[in-house]
């Protein structure tokens, strides 16, 4: 894609956007965890659940917010290197494919946590009112822009490096 401004161009490249908006989703969700991991508790109740967000066990804040938070900071350096270029081989695949994995971990858990809320499945009655409504309509949709973002990187960066490749002699 281009934009001409005043005879200059200047070229955005597909996979440098979506791994910057993929690496900006992931380090919001980190700031978030990282926020409820140091005492925070806005929109917690309605994302964890009342107790765990009353009770804090140390599990839940080892794991759950300080875990899921550098998990999610890991995830936005694989968006920031489905940003380069030059990259060629093991760690272009590797690249490649934990970009796809990201997409599909959170592509499934937030269709199938969605599909479950909507459908009334009796395992997840347990909740409040509240946090059904939160979940269907904040967290769920979420999850699923992040995996689209990380799907689309990776297919961009995939496809940026086959047009590189096919560009060489």
């Amino acid at each position: 894609m281009g934009l001409h401004n005043g005879g200059c161009e200047l070229r955005f490249s597909s996979s440098r956007c979506f791994g910057c908006l993929a690496a900006g989703w992931a380090v919001a969700f980190a700031g978030l965890h990282f926020f409820w991991a140091l005492g925070g508790d806005v929109g917690l109740d309605v994302s964890s659940g009342e107790r765990l967000a009353s009770e804090r066990p140390a599990w839940f804040v080892a794991g759950g917010l300080w875990g899921v938070g550098l998990l999610c900071l890991v995830g936005a350096a694989v968006a920031l290197g489905l940003q380069r270029r030059g990259v060629h081989g093991r760690r272009w695949r590797a690249l490649r494919w934990l970009g796809v994995a990201i997409c599909v971990l959170l592509l499934a858990r937030g269709l199938f946590v969605e599909v479950l809320l909507i459908a009334g499945v009796s395992t997840v009655d347990g909740i409040s009112a509240a946090q059904k409504f939160w979940t269907l309509a904040l967290w769920n949709p979420w999850f699923i822009l992040g995996g689209l973002l990380f799907g689309l990187a990776a297919r961009s960066f995939s496809k940026g490096m086959a047009v590189g490749r096919q560009r060489e002699p």
